[in-house]
């Protein structure tokens, strides 16, 4: 990303912020919150097919009733793929984030400072790194600093100034 876009994102950025039209600390509890009603509707999918019990289903499908509401606060639905996109992003950010803790876990129950705990716990930050790369996304979607036909392109490219920095820099939980 040039000098020039990024200059044009921080100024977006700060419109966004002087608007008021966004609590992003509120904003930021409710997609982790998406987060963790999306794994919700898989166990209870999973959860059904695995003991036989369809009741299961009615919670999977109450659950997805709570989660289509608070997503749609954060994501009109009007807006096409970007819905889709949003909620997809979400989701392999949350699998991630957990595929990483467990082999983070996985390297603390190796032998202490062995290759094999090391490499582990490297590989346990790939995948954090991979997980924040799809919540930047995410929020480069929610707030329009990109767009879908630039979605594929900005999680393709190495640039100097990252969605991810920049997502850093606007969405901060601890600034109330």
């Amino acid at each position: 990303m040039d000098d020039k876009k990024f200059q044009e994102i921080l100024k977006k950025i700060q419109e966004l912020k002087k608007s008021g039209e966004f609590d992003l600390s509120t904003e930021e509890d409710l997609s982790i919150a998406i987060m963790n009603l999306i794994s919700l509707e898989e166990h209870f999918f999973f959860t059904a097919k695995k003991t036989g019990n369809d009741e299961y289903f009615d919670f999977m499908n109450e659950i997805r009733e709570t989660r289509k509401e608070l997503l749609g606060r954060m994501i009109d639905k009007h807006e096409g793929e970007t819905w889709c996109a949003a909620k997809h992003l979400l989701a392999a950010a949350m699998r991630l984030i957990e595929v990483g803790t467990k082999l983070y876990s996985d390297s603390k129950k190796a032998e202490p400072d062995s290759e094999r705990s090391s490499a582990i716990r490297d590989e346990a930050k790939k995948i954090f790194d991979k997980a924040h790369k799809m919540y930047s996304l995410f929020w480069g979607l929610r707030l329009k600093l990109i767009n879908i036909p630039d979605l594929k392109e900005t999680a393709k490219k190495e640039m100097p100034w990252t969605m991810e920095d920049i997502i850093n820099k606007l969405v901060d939980c601890c600034d109330e």
